[in-house]
């Protein structure tokens, strides 16, 4: 009850502090207070309403009741639009705040708004081991599903509120995509409300052209209204290996060789400086040595990158157990480091002890109460990109993050990219290995400025034949654009499907920054998925 009567206390106070001073003075100076007494407490009332009502929905079995309403719902919706004259684009009717990004979506205004409400699991079936799904779905309700019945997903990426929808239309990855791939592919099928309104269900032999399209596509083919994902046995921990490499060359000849190693389930890198980093590797089990059980997900635990830190500060390697719910979600109550940016004292003993349970803020309410300000100064102040980049590149491709914009600690992620047909492939006929890079902070780079640093970045990837994620701002023209994507078979679909009139064109969706000026429309999931 103290803490509580101390929140209500410092709130009162705050709200005193707001008035003498004024409300963006205060959002910007002292972000951290108005997060931890308004946005802590209200996300949490978020996370639990959420829970309550995705445990109902399942137990009642209403949502595949539900699911053909609402889908003819969106085709009623849809239809209405084409009889009106198609004047403008449309989109979902989804808040762009809601979207896991750092930018709101500006189109929303101006196209038309098509309201999608598919939230729920549908169907789990673990004879065909495939779980079917709306595209609102998140990645925290799959876990907590799937895991408690004893499967889980070959790719479940980290964040919480990260929803199959913006990883279908944008990507998803995972320290198991050195296995399986992107999040795209255990995907087994999409269904689709097409811009005329029809129905479609895809898979790689039925409308294979569509099912390889879609991925990657920010919602610019149709609008997806469920999706088949495979599922595989879970076991109770992961056994994670620890090993901390000095010197670059050392580093990623390290984690090469790991992401090659099949018997890995788990491979995942930190970088916490040019020639330092920890390799973790990691297999799922059932057993566990009690005295090196570790629940990082608790809520009183030290941060996971401060954790693995901790590794390379003392030079030694170490083995520990950790429930596999908790590692996937390891990178979640610290927002992988992007948290401490907002509460510098976020990692304390006593701030997790007293509030940890609360922790973290979502994303979404974050940019919904971040303001025109603060907004401008994270664009030009503030880095977050994921970049693609062939294995074989990575010694240069983290020199060139190293001089272009020097934020520390990197996220190194492997993945296996299949030769199929659609946007991202890799550059010959095979099946090559890939690293996801992800720099999330500020830049400390002398005399940063966004446009000319990222665009050298951007330019180094389309060299290698790489790709950017496209969640992030992207300040490549549009034919620099369709130079890192292969457009072929997107541009006959859009052609062939009627979508010139009904959606943007890809290249238009991410917060792509041409040269000449602003895109009006922004970020992963074009149509409102993420």
């Amino acid at each position: 009850m103290e803490p509580a009567v101390s929140l209500a206390v410092c709130a009162l106070l705050f709200l005193l502090w707001v008035r003498v001073k004024g409300l963006e003075f205060v959002l910007i100076h002292q972000r951290w207070v108005f997060v931890c007494l308004f946005l802590l407490p209200l996300s949490l009332i978020f996370d639990i309403y959420y829970y309550v009502r995705a445990w109902v929905v399942f137990k009642l079995s209403s949502a595949p009741r539900l699911h053909g309403q609402r889908v003819r719902d969106i085709q009623k919706q849809v239809r209405e639009w084409k009889e009106q004259g198609s004047k403008t684009f449309m989109c979902t009717g989804r808040p762009g705040w809601l979207t896991v990004s750092l930018r709101v979506g500006k189109y929303k205004k101006t196209h038309k708004n098509i309201m999608i409400n598919l939230m729920d699991i549908l169907e789990v079936d673990t004879k065909k081991q495939i779980v079917r799904v709306e595209p609102l779905v998140t990645m925290g309700q799959v876990t907590a599903l799937l895991t408690s019945i004893g499967w889980t997903l070959p790719v479940l990426p980290e964040l919480d509120d990260l929803t199959v929808g913006g990883l279908i239309m944008g990507t998803g990855i995972e320290s198991s995509s050195h296995k399986y791939g992107l999040f795209q592919h255990i995907c087994t099928a999409y269904e689709l409300v097409l811009a005329d309104g029809s129905f479609v269900r895809c898979t790689p032999s039925e409308n294979s052209d569509l099912f390889y399209a879609v991925p990657w596509s920010c919602g610019t083919l149709g609008f997806l209204v469920a999706a088949e994902i495979r599922i595989i046995p879970a076991k109770k921990y992961v056994k994670l290996r620890f090993e901390p490499v000095r010197g670059l060359e050392a580093i990623c000849d390290k984690f090469t060789r790991e992401s090659q190693r099949p018997e890995n389930h788990f491979v995942e890198g930190l970088l916490y400086s040019l020639d330092e980093a920890v390799i973790m590797t990691g297999v799922m089990t059932d057993e566990a040595e009690p005295s090196k059980l570790n629940s990082i997900g608790s809520y009183y635990k030290p941060w996971f990158f401060k954790h693995v830190e901790n590794y390379l500060k003392a030079n030694e390697g170490g083995l520990e157990y950790i429930p596999l719910r908790h590692y996937y979600h390891r990178h979640t109550r610290s927002i992988f480091w992007e948290l401490q940016d907002i509460i510098p004292f976020g990692n304390n003993p006593i701030f997790r002890y007293l509030f940890g349970w609360m922790v973290p803020p979502k994303i979404s309410l974050l940019k919904l109460t971040q303001g025109e300000t603060l907004r401008k100064l994270y664009e030009q102040h503030h880095v977050v990109q994921d970049m693609l980049v062939p294995m074989k590149c990575l010694s240069q491709a983290v020199h060139t993050f190293h001089n272009d914009i020097h934020v520390y600690p990197i996220w190194l992620c492997p993945f296996i990219l299949p030769s199929q047909p659609g946007l991202v492939h890799p550059k010959g006929d095979e099946a090559e290995l890939y690293v996801d890079i992800g720099a999330y902070g500020e830049p400390r780079v002398k005399h940063f400025e966004a446009r000319s640093c990222m665009r050298q970045l951007e330019k180094f990837v389309r060299s290698v034949h790489g790709f950017q994620m496209l969640y992030a701002d992207c300040y490549m023209s549009r034919e620099e654009f369709w130079e890192m994507f292969d457009g072929s078979l997107y541009h006959r679909l859009r052609e062939r499907l009627g979508c010139q009139d009904a959606f943007p064109e890809g290249a238009t969706v991410p917060a792509c920054r041409p040269q000449s000026s602003r895109s009006s429309a922004c970020l992963l999931g074009g149509a409102g998925y993420v």
